[in-house]
């Protein structure tokens, strides 16, 4: 029977899969989908201990970061896009020659 723990174990597991990806990574897409892997890993935590309580609350927490998630992607995206249409690279460290 799978537990309480063991959703906790997953989640554990892909927030630092997601955490080690936005540490080491240089590609901008790929910042984004190890940022897309922190969240579903905080939101596996939420609806497991919401079932495990049997509140709605983690559920309801759950969509509102799949809403924040998906304008996030939305923005970055575009943002992404611009960046590399003006200088043809998505690396994260053509960003620190930035001029303002």
């Amino acid at each position: 029977m799978i537990t309480l723990t063991h959703y906790l174990v997953v989640s554990a597991i892909l927030f630092t899969i997601g955490m080690v990806g936005v540490i080491r990574r240089k590609n901008l897409l790929l910042l984004f989908f190890s940022t897309e892997i922190l969240l579903n890993a905080v939101n596996i935590g939420f609806v497991a201990v919401a079932k495990f309580y049997d509140d709605l609350t983690g559920q309801m927490f759950a969509f509102f970061i799949i809403a924040v998630a998906a304008s996030e992607v939305a923005v970055g995206l575009g943002l992404l896009i611009l960046w590399y249409r003006r200088n043809g690279t998505i690396d994260l460290d053509s960003m620190q020659k930035m001029k303002g």
